[in-house]
């Protein structure tokens, strides 16, 4: 098979995503099914989180049943660094934004007579703050993704046609509900995200399929995929960190519990596909 039309069939397993965007448009005003839609989009994390550590430990792993030590301290080492990278990184960014909100408040003679809207209110820091998770969140499943681009194109490369193929249509339909995760906080919040913004979350989150698949075909480096796998476990962490702290918040704790639980089951089920095709 031609490698332009493996790059095609990455970026449609990538841009599946788009199947689940559209329900982050659905109006849900009452609180219990704003609540229930937050629990399904972190059991859909929780899942990932899983997946893409369990994933970027197999070459260490791999390498200490072979008793190659050296090798499987270098890849853990990378590993390590990449997680710390994703999740700290995005501490220490969050923290940054704050500090920079809290210097831009209006101080001094004038600030008695600031009009009102120059603070934000409870409503606008909570519709900025779930704007801000669901960017985080696409750009996550983005490096995820990327990551599952390098095994579609390795695989091709190696002339596993068939198994490329299984891969695209696992991948694919597994991006489906990665859709819904990205979207899951602007549900949360009651924010209607407009059609342009669901284009640009799923270009992020999707698109980085396709330029995995393209890099997968020509340069094929386990260290590259451990990095990129790493970095998302590291950000995704992050942001199921983040999202639970939303949970607790809504008071509805069975119901998220269930939430959760559907979301971890549609990971699963999807992800039962690629099982089947030996990847």
């Amino acid at each position: 098979m031609p490698a332009s039309q493996i790059a095609v069939l990455g970026a449609i397993a990538g841009l599946t995503v788009y199947l689940g965007l559209p329900l982050g448009r659905v109006r849900a005003p009452a609180p219990r099914i704003k609540a229930y839609l937050g629990g399904v989009a972190i059991g859909i994390l929780i899942f990932l989180l899983w997946d893409v550590l369990s994933n970027a430990w197999g070459v260490t792993d791999a390498a200490l049943s072979a008793r190659h030590f050296g090798v499987a301290a270098g890849y853990g080492t990378v590993m390590l660094a990449c997680v710390a990278a994703g999740l700290l990184g995005l501490v220490y960014f969050d923290r940054l934004i704050g500090r920079r909100a809290r210097n831009a408040r209006p101080e001094g003679p004038g600030a008695a007579t600031a009009r009102p809207a120059a603070l934000p209110s409870g409503k606008e820091a909570a519709r900025a703050r779930a704007l801000q998770l669901s960017m985080m969140i696409a750009i996550g499943i983005g490096l995820h993704n990327f990551g599952e681009g390098l095994a579609i194109g390795a695989s091709a490369a190696a002339g596993r046609i068939s198994l490329a193929l299984l891969l695209v249509i696992g991948f694919g339909a597994h991006n489906a509900t990665e859709g819904f995760g990205v979207v899951g906080p602007l549900a949360g919040a009651g924010e209607r995200p407009s059609w342009g913004r669901l284009g640009v979350l799923g270009l992020i989150a999707g698109g980085p399929t396709f330029l995995g698949t393209i890099i997968g075909q020509q340069v094929s480096s386990p260290l590259m995929t451990v990095a990129f796998l790493a970095l998302a476990a590291g950000s995704i962490l992050y942001v199921v960190i983040e999202l639970l702290a939303v949970a607790r918040a809504t008071g509805f704790k069975v119901l998220i519990t269930w939430a959760i639980m559907t979301g971890l089951a549609l990971g699963f089920v999807t992800d039962a596909i690629v099982s089947a095709a030996g990847a």
